[in-house]
């Protein structure tokens, strides 16, 4: 579980494919600290388990197994070398609770379709599948790329949310143009009330 409150960006480091499986390796710092071989963290978002942790040297990161399934439903399979993503450690009990409940689960990918700036804030407009529009409700959670944001419009294929200069400064947002995929969680709360309605 995580929160949508971005730690830190890492860099692909090297991506190798194998018949069955992708091999991420991606650098880090601040993600580092008090983390173990088996612990989990949220890579753009997508809660993968880091395999090897290394903490000292030019190698300073992490590497992460993806099973093929993952690579294809993400928009990790667009990632390159020198790619930035964004870091999050999974939520510790007893913590702050900032941004909201991020499973890592990523429903779909998403595209970015307006990306400009209004006065000092940033105007971040995407397009989404249109199966997941239900999920997302004006003023509600969504998490873009793994980082907690309030949607603060809908339409009918997609929505609208704003970026202060700080979330954009601080997250692979920064490098972000218009025709990028983005990975895509609605609210986990709301999908238990969608499946009971459903019902």
């Amino acid at each position: 579980m995580f929160t949508g409150l971005i730690e830190e960006t890492g860099k692909v480091e090297a991506i190798e494919h194998g018949r069955d499986a992708v091999t991420l390796t991606v650098s880090a710092d601040v993600c580092l600290s008090g983390t173990s071989p088996g612990d989990s963290i949220a890579v753009n978002g997508c809660c993968l388990t880091a395999t090897k942790v290394a903490k000292r040297g030019q190698s300073r990161g992490f590497q992460f197994n993806l099973l093929r399934e993952t690579w294809n439903v993400t928009n990790l399979d667009s990632l390159r070398r020198g790619s930035a993503v964004n870091l999050e450690r999974a939520l510790v009990l007893g913590q702050r609770m900032g941004g909201h409940f991020v499973t890592g689960h990523i429903d779909a990918v998403g595209t970015i379709c307006k990306w400009e700036k209004q006065g000092r804030d940033w105007l971040l407009d995407v397009n989404a599948p249109s199966g997941l529009m239900g999920g997302f409700v004006p003023k509600g959670s969504v998490a873009v790329d793994g980082i907690s944001l309030t949607v603060a419009r809908l339409r009918n294929r997609g929505f609208a949310v704003w970026i202060i200069p700080h979330t954009r400064q601080m997250t692979n947002l920064r490098n972000r143009k218009i025709g990028d995929p983005v990975n895509l969680e609605t609210d986990l709360l709301g999908k238990y009330v969608q499946r009971q309605l459903g019902r």
